[in-house]
């Protein structure tokens, strides 16, 4: 064989081999349940205060029925607030916000159990490829719209839903969305504002993670449904009355479509809305303090408000940081 051939040969076989070794010699290790998993789950063990209303759904794309709860008058309501959930639970987490936000009759809410997640999703931990998320979204924004089409929409998220909230800014339909809300926002692994794994919270199977990017930059996505990260649930939640409904690892390509791009600074360039950036001075999971200053790089749109003794996960339970969105959302006259 000419070694013209050759070379490319013996190159495309070490690539290959290089991205097979990284993936086989590191699988997620089930992240062991703790005491407090590296955050404070005090907010969400317990049932909600609050009756939770009862499921909807709406049809995305694929002919799929997907769940959510709706929270105030949406027929006619001035704007409707979208909120996406955090890594490994669901919707309800927002139920003490939600409810308190409608009842200014100012906001609607509508909640998503984002797929793989919730009480009885399809498959647990997984979706079909990586944009669906960003689709999914886009379905349930298009239903409101024709329940509400002069309603200005308010996309927003909790930690990884917040990533996944600049995913969207950053995708083909980030032009939906009227303005944005980050809650204590993912910004990827290696974005200045994250703790090592997230504060004891996340088991990541980096060399798996690289092995598969390497796999998709040739085309081959046969393996994205290989599980890539796993979480410390307290066991007092996975023994609670929810503990069926927890999420505790997710396969590749919906731990990719979950957070923002490799390319975060594509993705927060392109939030030009109008958007808060809310999160507690005692994230366990993040470094609230470094937010500003990475996000106000790329983009001149934010509003950033830290919130004095809160953490991660009761920042959603806060009356003070429901105070602070209610008020962002609709400013007294």
């Amino acid at each position: 064989m000419k070694l013209f051939l050759i070379i490319p040969l013996a190159l495309a076989c070490l690539y290959l081999g290089l991205a097979t070794l990284l993936m086989l010699t590191d699988a997620p290790s089930q992240a062991a349940a703790t005491p407090s998993g590296g955050l404070d789950f005090a907010s969400i063990a317990d049932s909600p205060q609050h009756p939770l209303p009862e499921q909807q759904f709406y049809q995305a794309r694929d002919g799929a029925n997907l769940p959510f709860r709706s929270y105030g008058e949406l027929a006619n309501a001035p704007r409707i607030l979208v909120l996406v959930h955090g890594s490994g639970w669901h919707g309800a987490q927002f139920n003490t916000m939600a409810t308190a936000l409608a009842e200014t009759g100012k906001t609607a809410v509508i909640v998503p159990d984002l797929r793989g997640h919730g009480i009885e999703p399809e498959r647990r931990g997984d979706i079909d490829y990586i944009a669906q998320y960003e689709d999914d979204l886009a379905d349930l924004i298009a239903m409101l719209q024709t329940v509400q089409p002069d309603a200005e929409i308010v996309l927003g998220g909790h930690s990884s839903g917040g990533g996944l909230v600049v995913r969207f800014a950053g995708g083909t339909h980030g032009a939906l969305a009227d303005r944005f809300v980050l809650l204590a926002p993912f910004l990827g692994e290696t974005a200045p504002t994250s703790r090592p794994d997230s504060g004891g919270w996340a088991q990541v199977a980096i060399r798996r993670i690289i092995g598969l990017v390497l796999f998709n930059q040739i085309g081959i996505t046969a393996l994205n449904g290989l599980p890539v990260i796993s979480f410390a649930f307290p066991q007092a939640v996975l023994d609670g009355p929810q503990g069926h409904t927890a999420t505790t690892s997710y396969s590749y390509r919906l731990n990719t479509g979950y957070s923002p791009r490799r390319d975060l600074a594509a993705d927060l360039s392109a939030m030009q809305q109008p958007f808060l950036l809310l999160a507690g001075a005692n994230d366990e999971a993040f470094y609230a303090d470094a937010y500003q200053a990475l996000v106000s790089t790329h983009t001149s749109a934010g509003t950033y408000v830290i919130v004095p003794d809160l953490g991660h996960l009761d920042l959603v339970e806060s009356p003070k940081a429901t105070e602070i969105l209610a008020q962002w959302l609709a400013p007294d006259p």
